[in-house]
């Protein structure tokens, strides 16, 4: 039977677009997980600097402490070598949003966690802090009626931050029934009112300019212009859980005001999480467990006290890495107490060595053994904190100037920036001990600077895999094909799918050997792999060989003398 795309004689042009290749991928963006002064709770924000980092959670001097500031710290180094960081802010029950009531506590993790419990935050609440911590104790609020004619909106101290006419444009209706100057428009400001955000009390953070106290209120481009709602979806820094006035449609709403006609509601009782323990930490990273939603290169894994809790949250980011994900590595310090404040080396060797002789073997793990000596700009202070930042870092910088199939280590790309010293230094033998449990050492040299000393994966058994570069090879390359795989999606399975996506495949594959990622490759999509019983089963095959290239690990120099009269010929094989 013919097909014709009419029934009367014409010309049709068609186009096949057979110009298919493997996408461009990234590879060096970070996931971090830290107890933070301020931000969004179990949450993931991409941030791409430190100013970015503090807009987002807050620096560490919103509240000193050891905690926050190592794991703020750590996600400053990493944002040294990179600009792509997934952060996370992790809690416990130990944590309370600041309000303006003297009522009972309450955690208001995040924008879902606001939906579910803001109606009965409404019971006696006007306030409450975007997010859980001290710095929530900081906000005032103050609400002012937006009448210019008003004697109280004439001595309110904020009056210079707002217009004094009425907005009638972005308010139709006056709703001026108690009284030709009555208005249900309102100003409001959040202010810093002791000055942990900005460093100078009294200033004001952000401005709501003619706010409406009616709920059907709209501005001229039909947005909602209600008081709750503009602050619920616009500010920074608290959301509104009621309007605290009157939702009336009359000008004598602004009885609520009070008397002189401005609210004033300072917040507190907002209070940071204590110590985090391994659960809180799992928790938070569960939000980077699904693949097809946000895209991560690093898990950076934290650096707890004990080595129980490190095993059980390195371990369980494995598992998201080589089961969940297939697409990124953990990268993990010590536990804090084998390293930091042991004075004897042979000491830290041995908490090092047994602790990652817990740790699941896995391809997806490096572990490194080394604590940082930082320099805090905030409080002017040195701060320890785990290599594992900086290490993924050093990785993620690798990306940028080589390419993921190149080895971080060494004088070339594994060199630490941003570090004053290193909690100890090992010598060669507890290096050796360290590499054949599967740790990279870090190490100072003279005249060379600190450097990452190894290559190795945590797999406990002789595989290819068992080096950072192929295991981040193949992580790459089955990252970029699995997306041009999405081509094949709901086609024919038959020879000419198959041949357009070796076609696709084997430029990319040509293009990464010259690149000296690996020494030869083939690409097997044929009748040979796609029978006809997977054919029938509505699936497609292709197998990829690669040989991978391999890091230099061990150099051996053979310097050999040799008689004068002899010819070097004779000498060559011998040795």
């Amino acid at each position: 039977m013919a097909f014709i795309p009419s029934e009367s004689p014409g010309i049709v042009v068609k186009e096949f677009d057979l110009s298919g290749v493997v996408p461009a991928i990234t590879t060096s963006t970070g996931a971090i997980v830290g107890n933070f002064n301020w931000g969004p709770v179990e949450t993931p924000v991409l941030v791409g600097n430190e100013a970015e980092l503090v807009s987002n959670f807050g620096s560490p001097s919103l509240v000193i402490d050891s905690a926050s500031t190592v794991d703020f710290l750590s996600a400053a180094m990493f944002l040294k070598y990179s600009s792509n960081l997934y952060v996370c802010r992790a809690v416990n029950t130990g944590a309370f949003n600041a309000t303006d009531s003297a009522s009972s506590s309450v955690l208001v993790k995040n924008l879902d966690d606001w939906n579910t419990q803001k109606t009965g935050l409404a019971t006696n609440r006007t306030f409450v802090a975007k997010y859980p911590g001290e710095a929530g104790s900081a906000l005032k609020v103050e609400v002012c009626g937006a009448n210019a004619n008003d004697s109280a909106f004439d001595g309110w101290a904020l009056k210079s931050y707002f217009d004094a006419a009425p907005d009638t444009s972005s308010y139709v209706s006056a709703r001026n029934a108690a009284g030709a100057n009555a208005r249900d428009e309102a100003h409001v400001a959040v202010i810093d009112e002791t000055g942990i955000f900005t460093g100078a009390p009294g200033t004001v953070l952000e401005t709501f300019p003619f706010v409406s106290l009616a709920t059907d209120a709209k501005t001229s481009d039909g947005s909602t212009n209600y008081i709750r709602d503009v602050i619920n979806n616009r500010s920074a820094y608290v959301w509104c859980a009621k309007s605290g006035l009157t939702d009336t449609n009359t000008a004598t709403s602004f009885a609520a005001l009070g008397s002189p006609a401005v609210v004033s509601k300072s917040l507190n009782g907002g209070v940071k999480s204590p110590l985090l323990d391994a659960g809180d930490y799992e928790t938070a990273f569960d939000q980077f467990e699904d693949v097809d939603t946000i895209q991560v290169d690093f898990l950076i894994a934290p650096g707890l006290p004990s080595s129980t809790d490190q095993v059980t949250v390195v371990n369980n980011l494995a598992t998201i890495a080589s089961t969940l994900r297939k697409d990124c590595v953990v990268v993990t310090s010590p536990y804090r107490q084998g390293v930091v404040g042991v004075t004897n080396p042979t000491t830290i060797t041995t908490n090092i060595q047994t602790w990652a002789n817990s740790l699941n073997s896995s391809s997806y793990l490096i572990v490194d053994n080394n604590y940082l000596k930082v320099y805090n700009k905030y409080s002017d202070t040195y701060v320890t904190i785990p290599a594992a930042a900086a290490t993924a870092g050093i990785m993620a910088a690798t990306d940028n100037v080589a390419a993921p199939w190149y080895s971080p280590a060494g004088t070339r790309r594994g060199q630490y920036f941003g570090v004053t010293s290193l909690a100890w230094n090992a010598s060669k033998s507890q290096r050796d001990t360290l590499y054949k449990a599967g740790v990279n050492p870090i190490v100072n040299l003279p005249g060379q600077g600190l450097l990452l000393y190894g290559d190795k994966t945590k797999l406990g058994r002789p595989s290819a895999f068992d080096r950072i570069n192929v295991r981040r090879l193949f992580l790459a390359i089955e990252r970029a094909i699995k997306a041009a795989a999405q081509t094949v999606m709901f086609e024919f399975n038959d020879e000419f799918t198959r041949a357009e996506f070796v076609n696709i495949v084997e430029p990319f594959l040509r293009e990464i050997k010259g690149r000296r990622g690996i020494t030869d490759f083939r690409v097997v999509c044929d009748e040979t792999n796609n029978t006809g019983n997977v054919i029938d089963n509505n699936q497609f095959v292709a197998s990829i060989f690669v040989k991978p290239a391999r890091s230099i690990n061990y150099v051996t120099l053979n310097f050999v003398a040799v008689r004068t009269g002899v010819d070097f010929e004779e000498v060559v094989g011998l040795v």
